[in-house]
């Protein structure tokens, strides 16, 4: 399986759906919000709330399980570190397991079911809003959200257009690795066998020529805007223009009542 595949972050996956057709800026207020309400929620009842929530999002994006699945891959081992750190090193709580110098707490367990299930939400809000989100949706959303700083001269369209080229080169890098990483297995080169320091050295075969390709794309880039007589974002208009709606409305209201349950179950 190749690193595009598996990794979706980045990609859009375009579906008739009631999230897809939302305002982007409705999107990004919504998945911000979330992930403070995913901080917010500190007791069973409100983490399940919060996890419903999310189960109904994918179910109303018509995104197949197994992409939000895939978005989960890269913080397997940040969950795994997570888990054994607040396992082993907080003392608070009931004494469950001791041998030798190991203690596990109940507090200790607890947190880290905490901790694991905040973080595999977040993962799950950033892949939703991207897999119903294209990147130029991204761009336009995030300008407008960002318009009203620039009398205090803050680059709006700047940063949303770099935000929205890193997302979309996310998976054309992840295949230019694939690629890459295939090419130098067929040269005899291994990733996966010896020790940790014939890994890293191992690595680097694959690092080096993927820096030089993302740089030459970079350039490339550069030159095909400045060809079409790109200037930054001062004077231009847009052919696109986003405009609030009921949805918009309603995931609004939703986001309120959403705050009002979490506030609510709150330990």
């Amino acid at each position: 399986m190749s690193f595009l595949n598996s990794i979706p972050i980045g990609q859009y996956v375009p579906r008739n759906s009631f999230l897809h057709q939302c305002d982007p800026r409705s999107k990004l207020l919504f998945v911000f919000f979330f992930i403070i309400f995913i901080f917010l929620a500190n007791s069973l009842y409100a983490f399940l709330f919060v996890a419903a929530v999310s189960v109904i999002g994918i179910v109303m994006s018509r995104i197949p399980v197994i992409y939000i699945l895939r978005g989960l891959k890269p913080a397997l081992w940040i969950i795994l570190l997570t888990v054994v750190l607040q396992i082993f090193t907080n003392k608070e709580g009931e004494l469950l397991f001791s041998w030798r110098f190991i203690e596990i707490h109940e507090k200790g367990f607890v947190n880290a079911g905490f901790v694991s299930a905040r973080i595999i939400l977040l993962m799950m809000s950033a892949s939703l809003l991207t897999l119903t989100t294209s990147p130029i949706q991204l761009t336009d959303g995030l300008e407008s959200l960002f318009s009203p700083l620039r009398r205090f001269k803050f680059p709006a369209h700047e940063l949303a257009l770099m935000m929205s080229i890193s997302l979309r080169f996310i998976p054309t890098l992840l295949e230019e690795t694939d690629k890459i990483a295939k090419a130098q297995m067929s040269r005899g080169a291994s990733f996966s066998s010896g020790s940790i320091v014939k890994r890293i050295n191992g690595i680097i075969p694959l690092i080096v020529p993927l820096f030089v390709q993302s740089f030459r794309r970079a350039e490339e880039l550069a030159f095909a805007m400045e060809a079409r007589g790109y200037r930054g974002g001062e004077g231009r208009t847009k052919y696109r223009q986003l405009r609030y709606g009921g949805r918009d409305a309603m995931l609004l209201i939703v986001m309120i009542v959403i705050a009002v349950i979490v506030l609510l179950l709150r330990a």
